[in-house]
């Protein structure tokens, strides 16, 4: 019996605060099951970059001296002491320092003092939906982000810094924060694109051989549709506060391009919307396309019966053994022909009531998705591996 239980995936992702109830505001633990933070810096202005993995912390003072604007980009956070220092050089607050090893926070923005703390999830599709908070710090000369795991879509990003593409290197750190803000937003659509792909391979299957599988990944995908939206909802509120209220770092030149960033997440909410809906609709589409089925077994069933009910009745008939020596007992009984006229007589009746039901067209709605079930068969069974 042990060996027949199945292993059953969490449905919804649990969310635990690292810090115990009743802890000093601010306080700091680190998570053990992530990664070690890896420290990537990408220093950067008019006159060039330099870009390095950091093995420790005291090289930033040299690149601060040197560069108008500094990238941290932190990947992992399973080390609280590295966070906590990075913290200390920079300034940044500890709440917000706090929010960012609970990775399970809404997207918002929120200003401490000379810098803004911005927080934002990302999203992946590997087989199943994946999302990971990016926490963003944006000072005067330095922006910092925390991941919870190693990899990104920021690479765009620093493509443009190493070849000095655009306006990004002849900019302010909020213009920096704003790339990084639109590179993450983007990414969700390739995302939206793949379940796009999904649901209609799961309509046309749901149309034609729907399963208990085809039901069970109808039921996951809606669930993955209310984690995107949970993620992107909030999302746009944050990126309404950059637009509408004035922050620090954050320049009207910037707002201009912010403004694009909003409108990608509206764009998105309405693909949301409407692949909820869609998926909704498919359910609707199953539970239609099984009672039709059913509809169509009864109505062969029902046919079938009502063929061979005149049948057993000449059959009884027949077959009730009366005595021949009276003449008005039942006829033919000694007729050396009459097994065989019994049998021409239900046929008979057989073949006018199929030509009966064939005039009423019920037997045509019938013939017409046996054959196309046939065909379906033979198309799969010619289709190449």
């Amino acid at each position: 019996m042990a060996g027949k239980k199945k292993i059953r995936r969490s449905r919804f992702r649990k969310h635990s605060r690292r810090t115990p109830p009743g802890s000093v505001p601010g306080t700091i633990i680190d998570d053990p099951s992530l990664p070690p933070p890896r420290l990537r810096v990408l220093a950067y202005g008019p006159l060039g970059y330099e870009e390095h993995n950091l093995a420790t912390l005291d090289e930033l003072a040299k690149l601060r001296s040197r560069f108008p604007i500094i990238w941290l980009n932190v990947d992992g956070l399973g080390d609280a002491g590295i966070i906590t220092r990075i913290g200390e050089m920079f300034d940044l607050h500890k709440l917000a320092l706090e929010d960012v090893v609970n990775v399970h926070q809404r997207a918002k923005v929120e200003p401490y003092g000379d810098h803004l703390f911005i927080v934002i999830r990302e999203a992946a599709f590997h087989e199943h939906l994946e999302t990971d908070q990016i926490s963003m710090f944006l000072g005067k000369d330095f922006v910092i982000t925390f991941q919870e795991k190693i990899g990104d879509s920021f690479e765009p990003v620093r493509d443009r810094i190493r070849k000095s593409k655009g306006r990004i290197c002849h900019s302010q750190t909020d213009y920096l924060a704003y790339a990084l803000l639109d590179s993450v937003i983007d990414a969700y659509f390739p995302v939206l694109e793949a379940y796009g792909e999904q649901l209609e391979n799961l309509e046309d299957e749901t149309i034609e051989n729907a399963s208990r599988q085809t039901v069970a990944r109808i039921h996951e995908i809606k669930r993955e549709f209310l984690i995107l939206r949970r993620a992107i909802w909030p999302a746009r509120e944050a990126v309404s506060t950059l637009l509408r209220e004035d922050l620090p770092n954050i320049s009207n030149e910037s707002k201009i391009y912010l403004r694009d960033c909003y409108d990608h997440l509206v764009q998105l909410i309405d693909m949301i919307e409407i692949y909820r809906e869609t998926g909704g609709d498919l359910m609707e589409v199953y539970l239609s396309s099984v009672s039709n089925r059913l509809n169509e077994v009864m109505k062969v069933l029902t046919i079938i019966s009502t063929i061979f009910i005149p049948l057993s009745f000449i059959a009884g008939v027949y077959g009730m053994n009366f005595n021949t020596a009276h003449r008005t007992n039942m006829p033919e009984l000694n007729w050396p022909h009459g097994y065989i006229f019994s049998l021409a007589i239900m046929s008979a009746t057989a073949g006018a009531m199929l030509i009966f039901f064939w005039r009423k067209g019920w037997l045509g709605r019938l013939s017409e998705r046996m054959s196309h079930e046939r065909q379906r068969r033979d198309d799969a069974q010619k289709k190449p591996e």
